[in-house]
């Protein structure tokens, strides 16, 4: 049996139908130039800040199909910057990011979650010294041809190890660090 569509109006709906009933599909993403990712805590009651240069992030996303997104991120710790070459060398060392056994650390995250007013919410996992803990990265997306993802998390670092030995003092750096972040993305 052949069906003839001859009218313009019948193929029109045949392929609305067809649009309408196909999945969205999430965009995929690459960092581009200009990102940042960054860490704040205190030392002793003072407030420090440092950032970890050359992290790469991946990411698919589509705000009306949250549950398909996926976020990837590679962390390379050897490179983390305070402005102290001192506090530098000390986080490099086994009692926190222990880089010569653990170079990396990585998040990753499956779906996503809409909190309202283009906020979002990742609960993905870190995996930092070889330890993996559930972490929830809350961000804003701004959609564009160069789209930017604004985040935060905190992360408890005696969860990870980070910190141990004499440094696991809670009085001298508090257990839980800020992390934030702002992605820069053009399409993969």
């Amino acid at each position: 049996m052949t069906i003839k569509l001859t009218s313009p109006t019948v193929v029109a709906a045949a392929l609305a139908c067809l649009l309408a009933a196909s999945p969205a599909i999430a965009a995929d993403y690459v960092q581009a130039p200009g990102s940042t990712l960054a860490f704040a805590t205190k030392y002793d009651g003072e407030v420090f800040v440092g950032t970890f240069p050359g992290f790469t992030t991946q990411l698919s996303f589509d705000p009306a199909n949250l549950a398909a997104g996926k976020l990837d991120v590679t962390i390379p710790l050897a490179g983390a910057k305070s402005g102290n070459a001192d506090r530098d060398s000390t986080l490099q060392g086994a009692d926190f990011f222990d880089v010569g056994k653990f170079a990396t650390a990585h998040y990753r995250a499956s779906g996503f979650r809409a909190l309202g007013n283009d906020k979002y919410a990742a609960d993905g996992t870190l995996e930092l010294r070889g330890v993996s803990k559930p972490v929830t990265l809350t961000f804003t997306w701004t959609p564009g041809t160069q789209p930017v993802l604004k985040g935060q998390a905190s992360v408890k670092r005696l969860e990870f190890g980070v910190g141990g030995g004499d440094w696991a003092d809670t009085k001298t750096i508090p257990d839980e660090t800020a992390i934030s972040t702002v992605v820069n993305f053009k399409a993969k």
